[in-house]
């Protein structure tokens, strides 16, 4: 019972999809259509990608990147940005998660190293505000983007053009939110450098990269990439292999089950039919808020054509509760193991910036 417990506080979004998954299957039955649900292409692109970011991150390539950018900082106005750019832009490329594993614990020593603890919470919060915003300017920024992307079979045109005047306005947003939450002055910062561990194999996998891109934007075939990537992550390093996060990719699996199925129950697609027949914007926004916004996209993705208010509504739709996106459990998570924590404080907070750049961008989408 304990390691079931510990599972299920580790998996917990893979457990609740499980169950909804097998709970649609009572209202429809197991049959030959299941296999359909499936979109093999997603899966393959979720799991080359996750494999190649997990080798930059064996390179240090951007804890390298935080160092230049820091030591480089003249004060605090200056170093405030930059601990709030740092996810906005690289989320672009390594998803919201990742960005947010990754620098939370650096600007978490790096605030009390500095004697700005005071300031923990406010930059936690635009941190995780920025990875969910930023990760929207590319189709590789996050799985509802890769998702979509795939499944309207949008041209980088059509994408772009939906997403860049969301992105610029938070970009904006963020960045005179961001300049006064560390005080002007600061102590010389003492920051332990940071090399890249192999740039042989950093070349690699900035290759693999670029070959993972090609797919995104149908030059290449999934198979192809698939077969490039992981043979050659097998011979530089296996064990990424290993670590590769199965419960993301069962999770999506799931969700393609439960979203097939209810497609296939005529109560539930009138229902979704309707409210996107309202506002396809305001239904994704509003789904998101209470399955997230991944589970989201896939889901009412069936029901409907309107590819570019689906995309903005499940990408703003990040911002509002926490389970709006899960990514912002992980700086929830991770803020929660600090000493001297204060969780209603944080939630608070949390809960104000998110409210607010929701509006903003919804008004946004609105008129453009």
């Amino acid at each position: 019972m304990g390691r079931i417990r510990e599972f299920f506080k580790k998996e917990t979004v893979l457990c609740v999809a499980a169950v909804c998954a097998v709970g649609t299957m009572f209202l429809v039955p197991p049959d030959g259509t299941y296999i359909g649900y499936i979109d093999l292409r997603v899966l393959c692109l979720l799991m080359c990608l996750m494999a190649v970011v997990a080798g930059f991150q064996t390179c240090g390539a951007f804890r390298w990147l935080a160092f230049q950018l820091l030591r480089r900082s003249s004060g605090g106005r200056v170093l405030g940005v930059i601990l709030v750019m740092l996810p906005f832009f690289s989320s672009m490329l390594v998803t919201n998660d990742v960005a947010l594993l990754t620098f939370v614990p650096f600007t978490l020593l790096l605030l009390e190293q500095i004697g700005c603890t005071s300031a923990v919470i406010p930059v936690l919060v635009l941190q995780t505000v920025a990875a969910n915003l930023g990760s929207m300017a590319t189709p590789v920024g996050n799985p509802q983007n890769l998702y979509l992307y795939a499944a309207y079979s949008l041209t980088a045109g059509e994408f772009f053009s939906a997403v860049l005047p969301l992105a610029s306005v938070s970009l904006l947003g963020l960045m005179a939110a961001a300049l006064p939450v560390l005080p002007k002055a600061l102590p010389q910062l003492k920051l332990e450098r940071e090399e890249l561990q192999s740039p042989r194999k950093l070349a690699v996998y900035g290759v693999l990269f670029v070959v993972c891109l090609l797919t995104v934007f149908h030059v290449l075939h999934y198979g192809v990439m698939t077969v490039l990537v992981l043979a050659a992550i097998a011979v530089l390093e296996p064990k990424l292999l290993r670590e590769l996060d199965v419960a993301l990719l069962a999770t999506f699996v799931c969700f393609f089950v439960v979203s097939g199925n209810l497609g296939r129950v005529e109560a539930v697609r009138d229902f979704l039919q309707a409210l996107l027949g309202r506002s396809t914007l305001l239904t994704a926004v509003g789904t998101s808020q209470v399955i997230s916004n991944v589970p989201a996209a896939v889901l009412l993705s069936g029901f409907t054509e309107q590819w570019r208010p689906l995309l903005e509504g499940v990408n703003i739709g990040g911002l509002g509760t926490p389970i709006a996106s899960l990514a912002s459990l992980i700086t929830l998570k991770l803020y929660l193991r600090w000493p001297g924590t204060r969780a209603g404080r944080f939630l608070a907070v949390f809960t104000l910036a998110n409210v607010v750049g929701l509006a903003v961008l919804l008004a946004v989408a609105m008129l453009f």
